[in-house]
């Protein structure tokens, strides 16, 4: 819990104030990887996919990421019919928003339109990201994720261990048939996953708590979003190695591969994965979700 651990190196700095050893604290000394911020939240009901894609390099523990530039960087967008038939094939090329933010958008100066509609979004659709950095060639594929809406959020009453806690309590209704994986944002780097094992297809409700205070007043902003297999585990790993006490794609505690792969000198566009080179890989994630969001004002 956050106000443990801000209570535990309180103690420890009393318990020690007199003492002049220094502690040298030996790091990993590892390359710097490519990481790719690339979670992109679609709401259903805007024109167009809201493609913004971050790129920055791993450094050192205990220092900020520095942002970084690809040389080329777009979103191939694959369209197939029922039977799995691939009949058109786009791309939207991406620039980057203001020299030196590593935030790539879709290019406003070229000159066809590069955003992509949201009425190309449903699961006959796959996205490609391609990017060149640093002289080496990386891709992630994925395809759009929908997702049900959340059905209620209140406010509830329970603690758990401090008496202090706040209580939101979260309601949707599971899909029935297909098999669905969620992830929630409780805001402030706070997220939860969950998939329907025990609820397929029916009514579910759960609580989730916040250690720190809430001011009374305050606006809470929660979101479901929709995730397939893949991402599910990648953010269920993320989330309990770092303690969520980082963004969704800060270096964690240990590494965590996401979907994005370097393919520099493969000639195999088959080869979407990182299994035959477990040594060369970046860091991050690539996906198009649909998101629903929901507020409530704490009392």
């Amino acid at each position: 819990m956050k106000g443990l651990w801000l209570f535990v190196p309180c103690c420890l700095a009393i318990l020690f104030l007199s003492c002049e050893d220094v502690i040298e604290v030996e790091v990993p000394d590892t390359p710097p990887r490519l990481l790719v911020e690339g979670l992109i939240r679609v709401d259903e009901q805007e024109a167009f996919v809201p493609v913004r894609i971050g790129l920055k390099e791993t450094n050192s523990f205990f220092e900020e990421l520095p942002v970084s530039q690809a040389e080329n960087i777009i979103i191939g967008i694959e369209r197939f019919d029922s039977d799995g038939n691939l009949i058109e094939i786009l791309t939207s090329s991406l620039a980057e928003e203001a020299p030196g933010t590593g935030i790539y958008i879709p290019d406003p100066d070229a000159t066809f339109d590069q955003r992509i509609p949201t009425v190309f979004l449903d699961e006959n659709v796959r996205f490609t990201l391609q990017l060149r950095h640093k002289g080496r060639q990386y891709l992630a594929q994925t395809n759009y994720v929908p997702v049900v809406p959340i059905d209620f959020l209140v406010q509830g009453k329970a603690t758990l261990f401090e008496g202090d806690e706040t209580e939101v309590i979260v309601a949707f209704t599971d899909p029935p048939v297909e098999k669905n994986y969620y992830l929630f944002d409780f805001g402030s780097a706070e997220f939860l996953v969950t998939e329907d094992t025990f609820y397929q297809g029916q009514f579910f409700q759960f609580s989730y708590f916040y250690v720190d205070p809430i001011e009374p007043g305050t606006e809470l902003q929660i979101s479901i979003l929709g995730v397939d297999k893949t991402f599910y585990n990648y953010m269920d790993l993320l989330i309990t190695q770092s303690g969520n006490q980082q963004g969704v794609f800060q270096t964690p505690v240990a590494t965590v591969r996401g979907n994005v792969v370097d393919v520099t000198g493969l000639d195999n566009e088959e080869i979407v994965d990182n299994t035959g080179r477990p040594d060369v890989f970046p860091l991050g994630y690539f996906a198009i979700v649909q998101e629903q969001v929901r507020t409530i004002t704490i009392q």
